[in-house]
């Protein structure tokens, strides 16, 4: 029990809480700002890979790494916007398009990754961004090794959630966004047309899921390697439903899951080989299934999520 609450009580253990958390964080405010507006994005595990394989190769081809970030978030919003098209003005199943993106953008990222570099036997490496220390703050006590001494991506994360909630609850392009998840028809008569604002809205989304992505390649590891998603785009997709669509929440659920998954880290060191490891690899998945079966049934969905609007229809 001492052990429990020595890892528990580290900073060494929350920085690491908040850097597992920040791919999580660009997924699930990602899916967040698409299912505020109606459409589910099945396709975020594929843009996950998208975004990680685009900007690695961009920075691998000589690219900086905020250029390499541009380029994921763009990739992001193309896979986004094939989704929103396909989904909002045509009207087709949101479950079935968002797989087939999935699909898509995966193997369109495994297929070009094989293309440019044929005979790599192992991930070429390329210099990430480092961990950036802030004058003051990093040298507080706990807090500053806990929260102020991360890679610039995860202050960005918590910049941008910052941003999203700002935007969704006080302007009026964020009532406009939650209204056509809503009542689509309300906005409509309103002059607004639905169809562009739930298009802007995946697309944005898309381009935030692809950070995530970039995340991973770009920050959390040096190098693009297959699988190396590891469904974080399904945990945000729990995640989403487990914030009930609100931002502050969403950022809670992302950093309670990286919580989870550093706690099975530390405790499997300690433990060692007496408990299989496949265990504590799990120990994160129940805990969030736990979390979301408890929150699940008061969750305030968007009452429009999932129904295709025809314009002019009532």
């Amino acid at each position: 029990m001492d052990g429990v609450f020595d890892i528990l009580l580290s900073a060494s253990f929350w920085a690491a809480a908040l850097r597992i958390a920040t791919p999580l964080m660009f997924g699930v405010l990602g899916a967040l700002i698409c299912e505020r507006a109606g459409v589910l994005n099945l396709g975020i595990e594929g843009i996950f890979t998208a975004g990680a394989m685009a900007g690695w190769m961009a920075v691998f081809l000589g690219a900086g790494l905020w250029t390499g970030v541009l380029v994921a978030a763009l990739t992001g919003a193309a896979f986004g916007l094939i989704h929103a098209l396909l989904t909002v003005p045509l009207g087709l199943s949101q479950h079935v398009t968002g797989i087939g993106v999935t699909m898509l953008a995966t193997s369109a990222s495994y297929y070009i990754y094989r293309i440019a570099l044929p005979n790599v036997a192992a991930p070429p490496r390329i210099t990430p961004f480092q961990p950036v220390k802030i004058p003051g703050l990093s040298d507080l006590p706990f807090l500053g090794t806990a929260l102020f001494q991360q890679t610039p991506l995860t202050f960005l994360a918590l910049g941008l959630f910052a941003a999203a909630a700002f935007i969704l609850y006080r302007t009026p392009l964020g009532l406009a966004v939650r209204a056509v998840g809503e009542n689509p028809a309300a906005v409509e008569a309103q002059g607004l047309d639905v169809h562009r604002i739930r298009i802007m809205a995946v697309v944005t989304g898309s381009a935030l899921m692809a950070l995530g992505g970039a995340f991973l390649t770009m920050s959390a590891f040096n190098a693009f390697f297959f699988e190396m998603t590891g469904g974080r785009g399904w945990i945000c997709i729990a995640l989403t439903v487990f914030a009930s669509w609100r931002p502050g929440k969403a950022l809670l659920g992302a950093l309670l899951f990286g919580a989870f998954d550093a706690f099975q880290l530390r405790l499997q060191t300690q433990v060692g080989a007496a408990v299989p490891s496949q265990v504590f690899l799990m120990l994160p998945y129940l805990l969030s299934i736990a979390a979301l079966c408890v929150i699940a049934r008061r969750a305030d969905y968007p009452k429009a999520l999932m129904v295709p609007y025809i314009k002019g229809q009532r």
